[in-house]
Order: structure tokens, then C-alpha cells, then sequence
């Protein structure tokens, strides 16, 4: 089996794999500047990113045989507009606000870097429909703390599962990763799960 690196920092990225039966080797962040570029559209923004991650964590292994790296990236949209990570409660209900009663997408975006250094990338868009949040549930959503840190201010997995009326596409891309898409990359490659 070749040696795996994932190539971030997310609980939710790791849980996922290990979902499918893959267990990375190494988790090995990669520090890159998230900044969107000017006019950047978000589905561009989740593949670059998505790339930018898998290369500097494969440059830190360059020359080792054998190492697959996943970088992967998640993105929400609505419309060209992209959500932030919420640092902030007063961010976070702005982000709620703007989805309530409304459709948006999630991009998720990976790549993997082979042995041999060559990159394979997918994107991959869910749509996603809120129903219209009373003030009251996005008082009680922000007072859970669950959004922190989170793409769009929301974590469908938990509590905001009751904020979503429809989705089309893959969920999991919406928790984190999308993992047919994943499985399949890294399976063309030699790496499947312990289930496979």
C-alpha cells in the first residue's frame, strides 16, 4: 500500500476517511494563504486552494516513493459571493442571515498528488436549501458554538440539519469531503479502504 498524507487539519476530513476505512499515515497541515484572489470565483477558489494544500505538503516529501497526498478544500457560496470561516457571532449571523430562505452551493474541491508528482483534481457542487430561520434559531445556533470555524457558519452534521430543507449532491461533501469522489481517486491509485 502506498504511504498517505492528508494534507489538513480537519477533524471532520479525518472522521471521513476513516468512514471508508482509510487511515492516513500522516496528518500534515499545510499553511497557505486563503486569501480569495480578486474576481476569484468560489468554484476556482475551492480547486486552487484544494491544490496549493496538496503541493506544499508533497514538496516537504518530494523524492519519497510511494506517497499519495490529499489536499482538500470546502467552500460556500451564495451566488459569487463566498461565506467566511466565522471567527465571530456577529459574522456568523450575517452568514445565517444571508442563507436563510435560500439556496447556495458547497464546493468541494480536492487533489491528490501521486508518486510521481502528478496532480488529479476533482470539484465537486452540492446545492443546498435552507428553510427561513426565525431570529430565535439563529439565536439558539449561535449560543451552541457549533459554527466556529466552520465554512458558511454552519455544520450540517449537527444542529443545522434542522435548518435544511434540500440538498442535491453529496452530503458528505457538505461535512467536509466528498467521499465518492475521494475513494475513487485514491483507489485509482492503489489506495483502498480496509472494507474495500
Amino acid at each position: 500500500m502506498p504511504r498517505f498524507i492528508l494534507a489538513s487539519a480537519s477533524p471532520r476530513r479525518l472522521a471521513l476517511l476513516r468512514q471508508i476505512g482509510i487511515e492516513p499515515d500522516l496528518i500534515e497541515p499545510a499553511d497557505v494563504d486563503e486569501t480569495p484572489r480578486p474576481g476569484e470565483l468560489p468554484r476556482r477558489y475551492a480547486a486552487r486552494l484544494a491544490a496549493e494544500k496538496a503541493r506544499v505538503a508533497a514538496a516537504r516529501h518530494r523524492g519519497g516513493r510511494d506517497t499519495i497526498v490529499l489536499g482538500a478544500d470546502t467552500v460556500v457560496a451564495c451566488g459569487r459571493r463566498l461565506l467566511p470561516k466565522a471567527a465571530a457571532a456577529a459574522a456568523a449571523r450575517a452568514c445565517l442571515e444571508l442563507l436563510s430562505g435560500r439556496g447556495h452551493t458547497v464546493y468541494g474541491g480536492l487533489c491528490v498528488i501521486d508518486a510521481e508528482g502528478r496532480a488529479h483534481d476533482r470539484l465537486v457542487a452540492t446545492k443546498v436549501k435552507f428553510k427561513r430561520l426565525e431570529d430565535r434559531e439563529i439565536d439558539d445556533y449561535l449560543a451552541s458554538g457549533e459554527w466556529r470555524d466552520t465554512a458558511g457558519a454552519y455544520v450540517i452534521q449537527g444542529r443545522a440539519a434542522a435548518f435544511v430543507r434540500a440538498i442535491n449532491g453529496s452530503y458528505s461533501n457538505v461535512v467536509g469531503l466528498p467521499l465518492y469522489e475521494t475513494a475513487t481517486l485514491l483507489g485509482g491509485l492503489g489506495l483502498r479502504g480496509s472494507s474495500s
